[in-house]
């Protein structure tokens, strides 16, 4: 997995903005571009911050995701926030809505202080993974992550997502957002490290530097 590249995926460079009120102005292709444009980083997030436990739950948030940005366009402010930030903002409230109605209790981590001992990893790990079985590793450390810090991680590392906008979509002051992506990230060293995972050697070994 790696950090989306929004620049070589998108050839189109209409506004998000001016695709929303095309749409709203009756435009169904205009909807239809945006859709394409935001249909995968969107689902990988849902599917992420859900977690494997509630992964059968994915397509339908994800559904309800798009179906509230139709019919919410003409509430959309550019000037409070980009379309990226709403759009993801709509997709973490989908997200906690199912666990609402799940009734899971999302807990506060009680070892992040520990986290923090270990150095910040600088690079996401999602951009170092060298190999499959090391990538289906991460994306397991990812999904037990604390739902705050994985959000904020995948938004990040993996929606390609500024931290001001992931700051936005979550709600939370930009250096919470801060925090939080560098808990997650001491988080997934120490989760590679433990499954010796982590450490320097050749091109082409079972090795990730995080």
């Amino acid at each position: 997995m790696r950090r989306l590249d929004w620049a070589a995926m998108e050839p189109d460079l209409a506004d998000d903005a001016d695709l929303l009120r095309a749409h709203g102005a009756g435009d169904a292709h205009a909807f239809a571009r945006l859709y394409d444009r935001y249909d995968r980083p969107c689902f990988l997030f849902i599917r992420r911050t859900l977690g494997g436990a509630h992964a059968e739950a994915a397509e339908d948030v994800h559904q309800d995701t798009w179906i509230a940005v139709a019919r919410n366009a003409a509430r959309f402010d550019p000037g409070k926030a980009g379309f990226r930030a709403w759009l993801f903002t709509i997709a973490r409230h989908k997200v906690w809505d199912h666990f609402r109605r799940q009734k899971v209790a999302v807990l506060a981590p009680v070892d992040e202080d520990a986290a923090l001992m270990v150095a910040d990893p600088g690079p996401t790990p999602l951009q170092q993974v060298e190999t499959r079985e090391l990538a289906e590793r991460l994306v397991a450390a990812v999904e037990a992550l604390p739902l705050a810090q994985r959000e904020t991680f995948v938004l990040v590392a993996q929606a390609g997502l500024s931290l001001d906008e992931a700051a936005e979509a979550t709600g939370v002051a930009m250096e919470t957002a801060k925090s939080r992506l560098r808990y997650a990230r001491a988080r997934l060293k120490l989760a590679l490290a433990e499954d010796g995972l982590l450490g320097e050697g050749p091109a082409g070994e079972r090795t990730a530097h995080v």
